[in-house]
């Protein structure tokens, strides 16, 4: 289980403590849709979707996660064990309507976002108050992505985000990986010194806690948790670039091991890019890791 995380949604400060639950549903989901590319690292795309289907539905929200996957975000006020089946049940209808949801992206996001989406790693975010240990247990049973999250408000201005459970579906292209997990796939089938340094890092962030996944684009291996925390590119010639969700500000940047990418085009997301070119930089890049797979 993941730590609390605080989000600020204006600029005073707490004047309480205690958490509680919001008055009504629509209030967490109004604030996570306000924030939700901060608070989950998706691009909000509409709300209240109308499903066309015999049954009928509303899905709460819907966006695409950091990766160019389709996210269904469904919310509730306490605890409701519906959630899950209900958020499973739209998911189905989604992965039946593609083109819908891709018109959808067309018309919010432009032509290029709708033609890279990744189809095969969809995800369902429940957001509740809270979760019985039997929905936990039952997203483990099903073949799709599944993050459960708690909320809480602190204050007037505070709400807090913890995962409590987070699966990954059996996809070839998004794992769920531990560390000593056989048959992981290489980072690149090739040799050479920087292939098997790249394998290296790839064994360090699974390696940083439980519920890391890997999802697998062109371009680019990202690591996530309820968001990125690493991206690695395919390895160069003489060296391995990672981008990590880190202030560059907050880091001492060192030339030619850290770089501040703000504002600069790269594949994967992030603004602090780490270049290794040996063993000793992975050992050096760690800390930058860690403190990355924190924040998220």
């Amino acid at each position: 289980m993941s730590g609390l995380k605080l989000f600020h949604t204006t600029t005073s400060g707490v004047t309480e403590v205690s958490p509680r639950l919001a008055a009504v549903e629509a209030d967490v989901q109004e604030l996570v849709e306000a924030h939700m590319q901060t608070m989950l690292g998706v691009t909000f795309l509409a709300s209240e979707y109308v499903i066309d289907c015999v049954d009928s539905g509303r899905i709460d929200s819907l966006g695409l996660d950091e990766n160019g996957a389709p996210v269904i975000v469904e919310y509730k006020r306490g605890t409701d064990a519906g959630v899950i089946n209900q958020g499973l049940f739209y998911m189905a209808w989604l992965m039946s309507h593609k083109d819908a949801f891709r018109s959808l992206v067309r018309d919010r996001l432009g032509a290029t976002a709708a033609s890279q989406i990744l189809w095969s790693a969809p995800r369902l975010i429940c957001v509740a108050g809270d979760f019985t240990r039997y929905d936990a247990h039952a997203v483990r049973e099903h073949r799709r992505s599944i993050d459960l999250v708690r909320y809480r408000y602190f204050g007037s201005d505070h709400i807090g985000l913890e995962t409590v459970a987070s699966v990954t579906g059996h996809s070839a292209q998004a794992k769920r990986v531990r560390p000593s997990a056989p048959g992981a796939p290489p980072v690149r089938q090739q040799g050479g010194a920087m292939a098997e340094l790249a394998s290296s890092v790839d064994e360090v962030l699974v390696g940083l806690g439980d519920g890391v996944t890997r999802v697998q684009r062109k371009q680019y291996r990202a690591y996530q948790r309820l968001r990125n925390f690493a991206c690695l590119i395919p390895p160069q010639q003489t060296k391995v670039l990672v981008y990590l969700k880190a202030d560059p500000a907050a880091v001492g940047l060192v030339p030619g091991f850290t770089r501040d990418v703000s504002g600069l085009g790269h594949h994967g997301t992030g603004d602090l890019e780490v270049q290794l070119r040996t063993e000793r930089d992975l050992e050096r890049a760690q800390d930058l890791f860690r403190l990355s797979y924190a924040s998220a």
